[in-house]
């Protein structure tokens, strides 16, 4: 699992990252079937903070079970790993989803996916400054461009309200700066931490952390049916599996050149809200943002004549 070169090789690369998005795409359609299967569609935040916070604890338990198995031992992270761990989950998990819900109140998720993508431009400029190699060149800021380009052209609709209000438009900022920043700080503390097991302490504390704020602000939560505990499940093995690939590529390639694929998950979230919502997506306008942000990846990850 943590072979330098496997998660180095280029197709491995962008197979792995491709699933990773998919799976984060796939959270869209599949958060909105579990608000309704909760009863929790009109709700406030501090619900939906209970709600994700259960979901990131599960899927932290998720992560731990498997790299004790897989380990054939229990593992604990060592006094010295807690608390950049802490540090990660607390940022990428608790305060990056805190801002994330609380946006949604005064925004269309149209115009949540349009600026939650400009976080990654803020993985490119702070790795620029936090990693030797991994500075800002032409190739990654047309690419990011081009991947920008692709999620305005997918998701921009008539009638889209372009004025900024921090309450809304800064709060989705924040959200996608700490996404950024965690993807910096998964980095250091995969240097010395194993990547599976910070991914599950992180999803585990950062969502214990999110529950409780929930809960202390006025949030609750039961548990209706069957499907509605099912899509939970099934939520938590999203994240799991996402965030455990993601950390496996950010400790073995640079930052900049990561990040680039997160275009792709406002892509697959119209992709697959249209497969499991029945929406009407298959159109020249998806084609063609599927193709930008595809320019966008190859671009940044092209290797110059100078690198060959």
């Amino acid at each position: 699992m943590e072979n330098k070169n496997f998660f180095q090789r280029p197709v491995t690369l962008l197979l792995c990252a491709v699933v990773a998005t998919a799976l984060w795409g796939s959270a869209i359609p599949a958060i909105k079937i579990g608000y309704n299967l909760f009863g929790i569609t009109e709700s406030g935040a501090s619900t939906k903070f209970v709600f994700a916070g259960i979901r990131f604890v599960l899927a932290g338990i998720i992560v731990i079970i498997f790299d004790c198995i897989s380990n054939k031992r229990i593992v604990i992270p060592g006094k010295d790993e807690w608390a950049g761990i802490a540090l990660l989950g607390l940022v990428q998990t608790t305060i990056e989803y805190i801002f994330f819900y609380l946006s949604l109140i005064y925004l269309s998720g149209v115009k949540g996916s349009i600026l939650n993508s400009i976080g990654n431009f803020f993985a490119v400029i702070l790795a620029h400054f936090a990693f030797k190699n991994d500075k800002i060149n032409l190739r990654k800021f047309i690419g990011c461009l081009l991947g920008f380009c692709g999620v305005v052209f997918c998701c921009f609709e008539q009638g889209l309200d372009l004025s900024f209000k921090f309450q809304g438009d800064g709060f989705i900022l924040i959200a996608a700066f700490c996404f950024a920043l965690g993807s910096v700080i998964t980095k250091f503390v995969t240097k010395k931490s194993n990547s599976v097991t910070a991914t599950g302490w992180q999803l585990a504390l950062g969502g214990a952390v999110l529950t409780i704020v929930g809960l202390l602000t006025g949030g609750s939560i039961t548990f209706p049916s069957i499907q509605a505990i099912a899509m939970l499940l099934y939520l938590a093995v999203i994240s799991s599996c996402a965030f455990t690939i993601w950390a496996q590529l950010l400790k073995y390639n640079p930052v900049g050149k990561i990040s680039v694929y997160c275009f792709l998950n406002p892509c697959f979230g119209v992709i697959l809200s249209g497969i499991m919502l029945g929406e009407n997506i298959f159109n020249v306008r998806t084609i063609v943002a599927l193709l930008l942000v595809c320019l966008g990846i190859y671009i940044v990850n092209a290797k110059s004549k100078k690198e060959a």
